[in-house]
C-alpha cells in the first residue's frame, strides 16, 4: 500500500472546504499536512499593486501548477518542501516559505484542483465541497472585508467580473471527478466523521504493514 495518503478537496469560494481541511488538520495533528492552493499563485512581483488587483485569480493560468505537482511528487517521495505563502493583502507571494513534511496524510485543498488532470491522477481520495451560491458569496464578503482587507466594492466587483463566471466555467464542471460530495463542508458532521474514519483506516493499515 501507499505510504502516503493524498486527499483533495474542492469547491468553490466560501463554500467551506477550508473550514473541512482545518478540521482534518486539528483533528489529525502532526500526521497530516495540508497544502492550500493559494499559495501556489504564480509570483506577480514584476506588476504594480493596482495592476495585481485586476488579475483574474479564478482562472486555472493564475496557479504555478508546475511547482505544485512538483511539490506533491515530492511529498509522495518522502521528501519535505518549501511552500509558498501567498499575501492576499499585495496580491502577491511574499517572501516567506513554509516546510512542509512528508506526513502520513496531505491535504490539499483549493478552488481548481479537480481541474488539472495531472492534480488529480496525484489524488487517492477526491472531496467537492457543494454549497448555495448565495451562501458562498456572503462567506466570501465577510472573509474578504474582516480577513483580507478588502472593501466591499471591491470585493462584490471581483465576484460578478471573475469568481463567478470561472465557478461557472471550471469549479462546477470538476464536481463530476469528485469520490464524494460534501454540502457545507466542514459544517457537516456526519460526513467529517466519515472522512476521518477513511483517514484513521489507511492510518491503521500502514502501522499493520
Amino acid at each position: 500500500m501507499s505510504k502516503h495518503l493524498f486527499i483533495g478537496i474542492a469547491g468553490g469560494s466560501g463554500s467551506g472546504k477550508t473550514t473541512l481541511a482545518d478540521r482534518l488538520a486539528a483533528h489529525f495533528g502532526s500526521r497530516l499536512s495540508l497544502l492550500r492552493h493559494d499559495n501556489y499563485y504564480k509570483a506577480q512581483s514584476s506588476l504594480t499593486l493596482k495592476e495585481r488587483a485586476t488579475l483574474n485569480f479564478d482562472h486555472p493560468d493564475a496557479f504555478d501548477t508546475e511547482l505544485l505537482i512538483r511539490h506533491l511528487d515530492a511529498l509522495r517521495e518522502g521528501k519535505s518542501i518549501a511552500c509558498p505563502v501567498y499575501d492576499y493583502a499585495i496580491h502577491d507571494r511574499s517572501r516567506e516559505v513554509r516546510t512542509v513534511e512528508a506526513t502520513d496524510v496531505i491535504v490539499l485543498e483549493g478552488i481548481l484542483i479537480f481541474e488539472n488532470p495531472e492534480i488529480l491522477k496525484r489524488l487517492d481520495v477526491k472531496i467537492f465541497v457543494d454549497t448555495d451560491a448565495d451562501v458562498r458569496i456572503v462567506r466570501r464578503i465577510k472573509r474578504d472585508v474582516s480577513e483580507r482587507g478588502r472593501d466591499l466594492d471591491s470585493v462584490i466587483s471581483q465576484y460578478l467580473t471573475t469568481v463567478k463566471p470561472m465557478h461557472e466555467a471550471f469549479v462546477e464542471p470538476s464536481k463530476r471527478h469528485a469520490d464524494i460530495i460534501v454540502p457545507e463542508g466542514g459544517r457537516n458532521h456526519v460526513a467529517f466523521e466519515m472522512i476521518t474514519e477513511r483517514i484513521v483506516s489507511h492510518l491503521n493499515r500502514k502501522e499493520q504493514a
